[in-house]
C-alpha cells in the first residue's frame, strides 16, 4: 500500500477538507451509504460542546507518512505478524477507498488466528454506518473462547 488513491487524496488531501471529502473517503456512493454518512455528519456537527478537537494537518500528514512507511514491502516485518498468538478481529468496509479490503485478507493470511469481516456497502466509515452490527461483532469476538 503505497499511499492513497488519487480520488482519496483529492477528497481528504487538503489542510481544510470539508464534509464532501469526508463522505467520499468514508462512505460509498450508494444512496444508503451516503445517507448513513450524512447522518454521521449531522451527529458530528450537532454537538457544540465537549467536542473532540479536529485533527491537525500535521497529524494527518503523520498518519499518511505511517501509511507510506508500513506500505513499503518488507517481508521481514510482515512475517512478524505470524508470531501473534492472540485471536485478531480484522474489520473493514467492503468498498473502502482508504484501506482496500484485500489488505484485510492479506493481513489475516499472516496472522494465525485472524477473523476478517467486511461490512457490506460501506467504506472507511463502516463502523459508523454499521455501528450496532459492528459493536455486536466485537462483543461476540471478545466473548468467544
Amino acid at each position: 500500500m503505497h499511499g492513497w488513491a488519487a480520488d482519496t487524496i483529492g477528497a481528504i488531501g487538503e489542510p481544510k477538507s470539508g464534509p464532501e471529502g469526508y463522505l467520499h473517503a468514508s462512505f460509498t456512493d450508494s444512496p444508503s451509504s451516503r445517507t448513513a454518512g450524512e447522518q454521521v455528519l449531522g451527529r458530528i456537527y450537532a454537538r457544540t460542546e465537549g467536542r473532540d478537537e479536529q485533527a491537525s494537518w500535521r497529524t494527518r500528514n503523520a498518519q499518511y507518512d505511517a501509511v507510506l512507511k508500513w506500505g513499503t514491502p518488507n517481508f521481514g516485518l510482515l512475517q512478524r505478524l505470524s508470531a501473534i498468538e492472540q485471536p485478531v478481529f480484522i474489520a473493514n468496509g467492503d468498498d473502502d477507498r482508504v484501506i482496500l479490503p484485500w489488505y484485510s485478507h492479506l493481513t489475516a493470511s499472516l496472522v494465525p488466528d485472524a477473523f476478517v469481516k467486511l461490512y457490506p456497502d460501506s467504506a472507511h466509515g463502516f463502523l459508523f454506518q454499521h455501528a450496532r452490527t459492528f459493536a455486536a461483532d466485537v462483543r461476540a469476538f471478545l466473548s468467544s473462547p
